[in-house]
């Protein structure tokens, strides 16, 4: 597959649920730390010798940290901006339209953003003012701000099964599981010794959960017996910035981390690590797994490139 290099550096990169050539691209200049940000929207070749066309591509002020596809429209995507605000984007309207709306809450960088794929009609904002928020597209103001963590929100992500379940990963060192319908968080896992970075369920059982952190580990967690991990898997160099289960086999997850390689791992081996990718030259930072095609897979990082490739094979093989 071919490669797509971005102006500034790549942060996060998310296929759409609804056409399997396409996906977006998050981006921020300098690292992230000053300057502006760039979203680029990206059509897959239907042959593999063929470029990456860009469809259109959106500035912003400050970086972006982090996309996600609507589930309920196909052309629209929530944006997590590093000036604390949280835009909406239409690819359908022209350019000019855009962003079709801009939430302006979070005090400080706003890291991720995950949408209700059960519901559908919310998403959830994680940010480095220690706070998670719950927004519906429709409502100019969020619903509920979650506050409990006393550091940094790296991640918050919905439940594949429980449409009012969340889970958040902070700096804190704890995993914090959340029900909406509830006043405070329902669960407290102090799951690493070191910052946590990323979170995510399992597509197919609801009750696990993994995490990873800065302590280059990952862990998966059963909610209903949580004080010793499922599976802990070491094989990173450096922290693990992501990790992500595959949305087609129940075993399978994803990770990469600031030793610049992307990994493939079965939590339920004792020799898990299944591929281990080493095509990014930085810091790889944002992975994501197609629903639309199994074992379709794509990465960005600070080497400014956005890699998709089929599992298995070569990123760098065009």
């Amino acid at each position: 597959m071919p490669v797509f290099k971005t102006p500034f550096n790549g942060y996060s990169v998310k296929f759409s649920p609804f056409y399997e050539t396409r996906i977006a691209v998050a981006t921020a200049q300098n690292f992230g730390i000053l300057g502006n940000g760039r979203v680029h929207v990206l059509d897959l070749p239907p042959n593999p010798t063929a470029p990456i066309t860009e469809i259109v591509a959106y500035d912003t002020a400050d970086g972006v940290y982090d996309i996600a596809w609507s589930e309920s429209h196909d052309s629209i995507f929530v944006a997590a901006i590093a000036d604390g605000s949280v835009k909406l984007y239409d690819v359908a309207l022209p350019p000019t339209n855009n962003p079709i709306r801009s939430f302006q809450e979070h005090t400080r960088e706003v890291h991720s953003v995950d949408y209700n794929p059960t519901r559908r009609d919310s998403f959830l904002t994680g940010s480095w003012d220690d706070t998670v928020k719950l927004w519906t597209m429709d409502r100019p103001t969020s619903i509920r701000t979650f506050k409990e963590h006393v550091y940094c929100v790296y991640q918050a992500v919905w439940n594949p099964k429980h449409s009012d379940v969340f889970a958040s990963a902070s700096g804190d060192c704890t995993l914090r599981i959340w029900d909406v319908r509830q006043p405070n968080s329902t669960m407290l896992l102090a799951a690493h010794d070191f910052e946590i970075l990323s979170c995510d369920w399992n597509k197919y059982d609801e009750c696990l959960i993994a995490s990873s952190s800065v302590d280059k580990s990952i862990k998966v967690w059963d909610v209903r017996n949580y004080r010793v991990p499922v599976a802990v898997l070491n094989g990173h160099g450096y922290a693990v910035r992501k990790v992500k289960f595959s949305p087609h086999r129940r075993n399978l997850m994803m990770s990469c981390s600031y030793d610049m390689t992307v990994c493939e791992w079965d939590f339920m081996v004792e020799d898990a690590l299944v591929w281990k990718y080493d095509h990014h030259t930085e810091f790889a930072v944002g992975i994501d797994m197609s629903v639309l095609v199994e074992g379709l897979l794509a990465s960005t990082g600070w080497d400014e490139l956005v890699y998709v490739w089929q599992q298995g094979t070569n990123p760098r093989a065009a």
